[in-house]
């Protein structure tokens, strides 16, 4: 994965992307109707449930040409919930605290829903 860096009087500094990836996904499983991340298996597809540790897997930062970052979470929600107010929520969330984490600008979020979950 690619770093982000900026420039500040006093130096550079450089934030690897599994560090952002793992901030965004922790802010992301905070957010009400979130079940957990995704991850994709092309070959035979199909999405399963990451555990914490692996929780990277299902996010992918780029960074644009203009240095500003885009985030692709890769989701599980919760039956029953509305997924619109879910994605407007984690955008939001993820948008405030990784902007204010990094101190770097989010261009984008996309959310990709893999799946719903039924929580007991």
């Amino acid at each position: 994965m690619k770093a982000s860096t900026m420039n500040t009087h006093m130096g550079n500094i450089s934030i690897d992307s599994e560090v952002i990836a793992q901030y965004a996904g922790t802010v992301a499983m905070e957010c009400f109707g979130i079940v957990g991340m995704a991850n994709v298996s092309i070959r035979d597809g199909l999405v399963n449930l990451l555990h914490k540790d692996n929780m990277t897997k299902g996010i992918n930062v780029e960074v644009s040409q203009s240095g500003k970052l885009i985030l692709n979470f890769h989701v599980i929600v919760s039956y029953g919930v509305s997924i619109s107010a879910v994605a407007d929520n984690l955008i939001d969330s993820v948008k405030y605290k990784v902007e204010e984490f990094t101190g770097l600008e989010i261009e984008k979020i996309n959310i990709f829903v893999e799946g719903v979950r039924v929580i007991d």
